[in-house]
């Protein structure tokens, strides 16, 4: 008898990892059998056509969209920069919602002109979940590695907790815990509920330890999970994950230069083949009753049933 196979489902793209147009990466995205897309508002403010015609694209695309980004240093301004930001943020809630995306992400701040008062970033990220409210959005806030006062995720999450509002979460992104080496133990104080978003990425050095040099890996040097030296590590945090109870999304966020110079087809078949360890390997494993997977049923075998 043949092992089960798990599906794409839980797993999606960036538009991030790809060169080119809008329309063709996500072409080439749904051409390799995923069904959901994380947006970077570059590739929809920059369409040739216009915005209506970049919304227009991704609807009907069919995919559906995991996410939208990013807002930066956001949190812990004063004055004319936070009324600033406050305007940015109401852009992007507007833009957010005209994809149809759930979910809004969030960086800690870098600014050197933001406070380091936990409340008052607290106080600031409640606003920002209010103005998403009426617009069923959800604001999933994470810790850049290189975040001036947050640069973990379990700071994110203390600052989450102080602020206290239902549609204020975390995201977890694999790449900047690896670069803090912080803890996955941390993990179980966090509510799977509260987990808006996981991104997964893995790059090709043992550690990053400056500043620097985790902003460069970052923004150009990421690989997709599988593919770098730290799979070990990527298959314990989705395990752990899942036992946290996390049955939300997995969004690939690979910022890679050498992939921005391959065929969009080549880029999708590398995440593709991730997606698929990480989905019949790992979470298979992770699962306590025989002949299970965690992943859930395709859009085309639900409708089936």
């Amino acid at each position: 008898m043949n092992p089960i196979i798990g599906n794409l489902s839980d797993f999606g793209m960036d538009t991030i990892s790809f060169a080119g147009n809008l329309e063709g990466k996500l072409s080439a995205v749904k051409a390799a059998g995923f069904e959901q897309i994380m947006l970077n508002a570059r590739d929809i403010v920059g369409h040739p056509q216009g915005l209506q015609a970049a919304i227009d694209s991704v609807k009907q695309s069919g995919l559906r969209v995991t996410g939208f980004q990013v807002l930066r240093d956001f949190e812990g301004l004063t004055g004319h920069l936070h009324e600033y930001k406050v305007d940015i943020a109401k852009s992007m809630l507007e833009m957010c919602a005209a994809l149809d995306s759930k979910v809004l992400l969030v960086c800690s701040s870098t600014s050197t002109h933001a406070t380091q008062d936990l409340n008052l970033l607290a106080k600031d990220l409640r606003k920002l979940a209010m103005l998403a409210i009426p617009k069923g959005i959800k604001v999933a806030y994470e810790g850049l590695s290189w975040g001036r006062t947050v640069s973990e995720f379990a700071q994110a999450w203390d600052v989450i907790e102080r602020a206290d509002i239902p549609n204020l979460g975390i995201g977890i992104d694999s790449f900047h815990i690896l670069a803090t080496q912080s803890s996955l133990d941390d993990l179980e104080i966090i509510d799977p509920e509260k987990i808006f978003l996981v991104q997964l990425a893995d790059f090709m050095c043992q550690e990053i330890p400056s500043v620097e040099e985790r902003i460069t890996t970052a923004r150009h040097f990421r690989v997709f999970p599988g593919e770098g030296v730290h799979s070990e590590f990527l298959a314990d945090l989705v395990t752990r994950l899942y036992q946290l109870g996390y049955r939300g999304d997995y969004s690939f966020e690979v910022f890679n230069d050498d992939y921005q110079q391959l065929p969009l087809d080549i880029v999708a078949a590398r995440a593709r083949k991730c997606a698929q360890w990480l989905g019949e390997d790992v979470l298979k494993r992770s699962v306590p009753l025989p002949n299970q997977i965690r992943l859930r049923p395709s859009t085309k075998e639900s409708s089936k049933g």
